[in-house]
């Protein structure tokens, strides 16, 4: 079952999830700053690895411009905490293991590889103001250069 994803304008929907290194993060725990949320399909593929360091690599510009950012995907907080170490990564990475978060921002589709079909998340990103409500979607993401136009519409807010 898929939702429609948040459109610019809406209130982001709540989320609470288990993150990286123990603990649990929600939405509200970021009221009143913007929050980069972003989705992607599996730790340590290339395409999530290269998104990931480049987040990594701009952390403290984002958080200059006082937004946080959080990674979501399906894998388990263990795999996260291994990705984290692996790559040295700086950003928190909540885990979605039931998908019902992906469900809700709209995320959790139908993919195809090779003739197969099957359900994946769709790599997506989600800037949400301090209000809790969506400034900026950018569906099916190429990474190249995704954290810098991510950066830019922070600063724009």
């Amino acid at each position: 079952m898929s939702h429609q994803r948040p459109a610019e304008g809406e209130q982001a929907p709540d989320f609470t999830l288990p993150r990286d290194g123990g603990g649990s993060v929600s939405l509200s725990d970021y009221q009143g700053k913007p929050v980069v949320l972003y989705f992607y399909p599996k730790d340590d593929t290339p395409g999530c690895t290269k998104e990931a360091i480049a987040f990594t690599d701009m952390v403290d510009d984002f958080a200059a411009a006082g937004a946080v950012i959080l990674g979501v995907s399906k894998d388990p907080v263990k795999k996260h905490d291994k990705f984290i170490a692996k790559h040295e990564l700086k950003i928190a990475l909540l885990s979605d293991e039931e998908s019902d978060m992906c469900e809700r921002y709209g995320v959790w589709v139908e993919k195809s590889m090779y003739g197969k079909t099957y359900m994946g998340i769709e790599r997506a990103t989600f800037l949400i103001d301090a209000d809790g409500k969506v400034a900026k979607v950018w569906p099916k993401v190429k990474v190249a250069g995704h954290a810098e136009e991510v950066l830019e519409a922070v600063k724009a807010l």
